[in-house]
């Protein structure tokens, strides 16, 4: 899994535009909570997903509140952590938080 990691306004609007091309996922994750940890091993062993089918995006939501925030704002998924979002087209099609995260369940919409 290779990871393209979100630190700034620029990388989000980059991002949600290169949604319409072809999906993107969203892992928000606290360096500050182990439970994030544990879900962010889980999903990057679980994820099997070519990136010409779905782009995933890292986003330490610690560092980088600002992105957190237009995210949440701008797909009107309430923010969590750990989170993982999947926009196709500019908007959410699933989201899904802590223990609820689920590759395979997401990607049944892809």
């Amino acid at each position: 899994m290779n990871w393209h990691v979100l630190e700034s306004m620029d990388d989000w609007n980059t991002a949600l535009e290169r949604s319409h091309q072809r999906p993107i996922a969203i892992f928000k994750h606290s360096t500050r909570c182990p439970v994030s940890m544990m879900v962010r091993r889980q999903v990057e062993n679980a994820w099997d997903i070519p990136e010409d089918h779905v782009v995933p995006y890292f986003l330490d939501l610690i560092a980088h509140r600002d992105v957190s925030n237009a995210i949440a704002s701008e797909t009107g998924v309430w923010h969590e952590s750990p989170q993982l979002i999947l926009i196709k087209n500019g908007t959410s099609v699933y989201d899904a938080d802590h223990n609820y995260i689920e590759v395979r369940e997401m990607k049944k919409l892809i």
